[in-house]
């Protein structure tokens, strides 16, 4: 099973994370939480790193589906997305979503993986808009 799907785009880290939140929008995702890995890692242990932000990215529908049918489900609630400098490939940017069939993997709840396949593909709707906009790298 993969782990999420990824859109590799030639961008400012700035704009990569203005277009996920605006692709994420456009799926009826909101950000719930936003974690700047880069600003705590620095902060906590004065360790530096590529710029690292964590999206917690949320589908109020989705969401109470999935806790209609499981409430543990809420331990791996908001969806993870990851917004990344491409170390090795200067002026790229790595945008990953958490594939939503890893609950299913955890979980035996009858129900649950229509709700993770209805996230699976708004996710990966939202990823395939970031690939077509301009300044996206196939990969």
């Amino acid at each position: 099973m993969q782990l999420g799907y990824t859109a590799t785009l030639q961008t400012t880290f700035d704009d990569a994370v203005a277009r996920t939140r605006e692709a994420l929008s456009e799926q009826g995702f909101g950000v719930l939480t936003e974690i700047d890995v880069k600003a705590t890692l620095k902060k906590k242990l004065d360790e530096d790193m590529e710029n690292y932000l964590i999206l917690g990215a949320c589908n109020p529908p989705l969401a109470h589906r999935a806790l209609g049918v499981d409430r543990q489900i809420g331990l791996l609630l908001p969806c993870n997305v990851v917004v990344r400098d491409d170390t090795e490939h200067e002026g790229t940017v790595i945008v990953e979503a958490m594939n939503p069939d890893i609950m299913v993997k955890v979980t035996d709840a009858p129900g649950l993986p229509d709700v993770a396949g209805d996230a699976s593909t708004k996710l990966q709707a939202a990823m395939e808009t970031l690939k077509s906009t301009s300044g996206a790298m196939a990969r």
